[in-house]
This record gives C-alpha cells, sequence and structure tokens, in this order.
C-alpha cells in the first residue's frame, strides 16, 4: 500500500483502519492507552477509524474498557505464532496496527504497518521481558550507577526477529530527578505517553512517517520533525 498518496486515493473522508493490540494487566487493569487512541480519534486529533482491540487476557482491563466504548473486542488466547496473527489481519483487514501494552512476541504481521510504543530507552532497555516497571526498574538501576540521566519515551517499527528491535522513528528524552522510584518514573512516562502516542501515530497513519519494511534507511519523517525530542 502506497500510504503516501493513501489519502489522495481513498479520498480525505476515508479514515485509515486502526486495529490496537493491548494486553492489559493480571490484576484487570491496563488499556489506558488504548482509550487514549480512541478518545482522539472521536476527537479528529487521529486521523484513523480505530476497528477493533485484541487482548491476551479474556477478562480485564482492556475488555471492559472496549465494552464501554463501543469497540469489538477480540480475546486472542494463542499461541502466538505467524498463523494466527494473520488470522486476526486477514479477518479485520486494519490499514496499521498500534501495539499499545502488547507483551507477546509478534509474528506475522506487515512491519511497514505495525508500530510500537515503549517507555524506555531503545535498544538498551528493550527486549524479552522488557516492558512496564520491569523496564522502569532497570533504568533507574542504571541512573544511579550514574550511567544515564534521562529515560526515553520511543516508538517504533516492529520487525518479527526480536522485540523492540524495528526502527525507531520517535525518542521523547525525559531527564531523571534523584528522588524519582521506578514507580514515580512510571508515571511520569505514562502522562507523556498518553500526550504523544496520539499526535504520533497520526502522524503514522497520515502516512508522514513511514517505512518500507526492509531497509531501514528508507525510514522518511516529515520535513522539520526531529527524531529525538527533550523535555
Amino acid at each position: 500500500m502506497d500510504t503516501k498518496n493513501m489519502n489522495l486515493e481513498r479520498g480525505t473522508m476515508d479514515k485509515p483502519r486502526l486495529l490496537i493490540f493491548a494486553s492489559g494487566s493480571k490484576d484487570g487493569s491496563g488499556g489506558s492507552g488504548f482509550e487514549n487512541l480512541v478518545h482522539n480519534a472521536r476527537e479528529n486529533k487521529l486521523f484513523a477509524d480505530i476497528i477493533g482491540v485484541v487482548s491476551s487476557r479474556e477478562n480485564g482491563g482492556v475488555r471492559a474498557r472496549a465494552e464501554r466504548l463501543k469497540i469489538p473486542f477480540t480475546y486472542f488466547s494463542g499461541p502466538w505464532v505467524e498463523e494466527e496473527y494473520k488470522k486476526i489481519v486477514d479477518d479485520l483487514k486494519p490499514d496499521f496496527i498500534a501495539l499499545s501494552g502488547w507483551l507477546k512476541h509478534v509474528k506475522g504481521l506487515p512491519p511497514e504497518k505495525t508500530f510500537n510504543i515503549h517507555p524506555g530507552p531503545l535498544p538498551r532497555f528493550g527486549g524479552k521481558g522488557m516492558y512496564g516497571y520491569y523496564v522502569h526498574e532497570a533504568v533507574i538501576e542504571a541512573f544511579h550507577k550514574g550511567e544515564i540521566d534521562h529515560t526515553q519515551l520511543c516508538m517504533h517499527f516492529v520487525t518479527p526477529d526480536e522485540y523492540d528491535r524495528g526502527p525507531v522513528f520517535f525518542r521523547l528524552s525525559i531527564p531523571i530527578k534523584e528522588n524519582d522510584t521506578a514507580e514515580s518514573l512510571q508515571y511520569k512516562v505514562s502522562d507523556y505517553e498518553h500526550a504523544m502516542q496520539p499526535f504520533i501515530t497520526d502522524l503514522v497513519v497520515r502516512g508522514e512517517i513511514r517505512w518500507d519494511g526492509k531497509n531501514p534507511r528508507s525510514l522518511h519523517v516529515p520535513h522539520g520533525f526531529s527524531i529525538y525530542q527533550y523535555m
């Protein structure tokens, strides 16, 4: 799909179809990023038609939010293999796929259409097991060792080989204070995530940020846009 010319080919009223993958938490919480994207889409701040949300938890925060927001919910119980991912995408036919707190390894999704948000600096604080609170714990540990003085909120395209290794197209550096803890950092980064994720997602679905899914050098961002941004 030629996302660069997508709006011209479809007409300005035909919004890109966006599917969200969000695992949620064991305690029934989670899904705030998903809900935030829905509200921004409904307020026309995000040029997308959110066609559904997929969760690896049958019940919990993601499902509860989906039902309240009247967004179609898909329970994906696994196995999390290429064929099963493809079944979901073939059935729902999204133009783009946003991972927002999805904790499973992704295989079989088109890398040029699939993107993720990550609450720490990549690639150092990415990979298997590096999600949510675990990221902030590792970041705070590195801070106290004098190795870093900022954390980051990152967004990147998703490749099937490893967790968090696709091209990063957005980095927001956030200073760490001496009295910060993993908990305080988690809340701080979450606030920035809710502020920035819809805006950057909008650039992706409009084709202003794009990638061919193969060559890292093909990553394109808008003129005047800096991948590195600082607080």
